[in-house]
């Protein structure tokens, strides 16, 4: 042991199922740690503005009335990016290459409640010149809405927008930002 670092006797319960988990198989330690930890879903999610960011491309989606973003969740061994592009035309009909799909910031933004991680893309496109088609069933409407007059989003919607600067939560401590 290194002259300059301590040990402390744990506590006994803590060393006797210590001694008793590495005395296990590996692939039992293995479940058992799967089995213990916290697992996460993973989704990704675009948002979609024109080139000066005054503008962000929002979707109303069953069950409800309030507006969310292109997302969903990622296919089993797909990638972030993959399952951005992928949803972001299904749900859209806007293709987009894998170049223009920027991770924003932050890239990442993880739900410990609900126990999920969406990880966020940028694209830019025009208003104007970009074809928006909707399926009716998944998506119902898709609208360009003013960054600061978007209308009334989900509560998740609101929360990972806040992480933007955008939104009714934009005030950064989850509370709605002053008019």
């Amino acid at each position: 042991m290194t002259p300059s670092v301590q040990r402390r006797k744990a506590p006994l319960l803590r060393r006797l199922i210590g001694t008793v988990f590495y005395n296990l198989p590996h692939p039992m330690r293995r479940r058992i740690v799967r089995i213990a930890t916290p697992t996460y879903t993973l989704g990704s999610v675009v948002l979609v503005m024109d080139e000066d960011r005054g503008h962000l491309l929002m979707l109303r989606q069953p069950p409800g009335r309030r507006w969310t973003l292109p997302a969903g969740l990622l296919n089993r061994n797909e990638t972030p990016i993959h399952g951005a592009r992928r949803e972001l035309n299904e749900e859209t009909g806007i293709e987009a290459g894998l170049e223009e799909l920027a991770p924003a910031d932050p890239c990442a933004v993880v739900h410990t409640r609900g126990r999920w991680v969406d990880n966020v893309f940028r694209l830019v496109r025009d208003p104007e010149t970009t074809q928006v088609i909707v399926d009716g069933h998944e998506v119902w409407d898709a609208a360009w809405h003013p960054v600061d007059d978007l209308p009334e989003m989900t509560r998740a919607t609101a929360k990972l927008l806040a992480h933007y600067d955008l939104g009714p939560l934009a005030g950064g401590d989850g509370t709605p930002a002053a008019p």
